[in-house]
């Protein structure tokens, strides 16, 4: 596992290639094992193959232009009406994103995360597009599919950044 973690990158470039069916199951019981507050799970998932769906989503995203060509991309959704304490389904829906992304990178796959919030007008226009109800919040987009090349891991350990006890 540590050396899923250590070993994911960001990949925009992908095969022609499907993703079974079955692989885009396992990356969502990865998402969904994800921590939660209160452990209320408030997220939703949408899984993406329609290539006109996913071209109208790269039109209205500035940075989505890997849905063109990628065979599938998995929209996580925050629910409102499954937050126990507000404000939360944000760091949930992260950290199913993260999930998701780490177990690409242990399956062969590759995989990069497109924000959607807090930016409104990705969020309206993919709530439009993906036809979800108003407590629905698109939070990020993962486009997945098999890697031309992979990236090679970067080290971004820095002992800097660690403070003990005390700033």
């Amino acid at each position: 596992m540590l050396e899923a973690i250590l070993t994911r990158r960001s990949v925009r470039n992908f095969a022609r290639r499907e993703v079974g069916g079955e692989t885009v199951e396992e990356l969502l019981k990865a998402a969904m094992s994800a921590p939660s507050a209160g452990n209320e799970q408030p997220w939703e998932f949408v899984v993406l193959r329609d290539r006109p769906t996913l071209d109208r989503i790269a039109d209205v995203h500035a940075y989505g232009q890997m849905l063109r060509h990628c065979p599938v991309a998995i929209l996580v959704c925050g629910d409102f009406n499954r937050q126990k304490y507000e404000g939360f389904w944000i760091q949930d829906c992260a950290a199913a994103t993260e999930n998701l992304l780490i177990a690409a990178n242990a399956l062969g796959l590759g995989a990069v995360w497109l924000g959607v919030y807090p930016i409104e007008e990705r969020v309206t226009a993919i709530r439009g597009i993906v036809a979800a109800p108003e407590e629905i919040v698109p939070f990020s987009l993962v486009a997945v599919g098999h890697p031309v090349q992979a990236p090679p891991p970067a080290e971004r350990f820095d002992r800097t950044r660690i403070h003990n006890d005390r700033w």
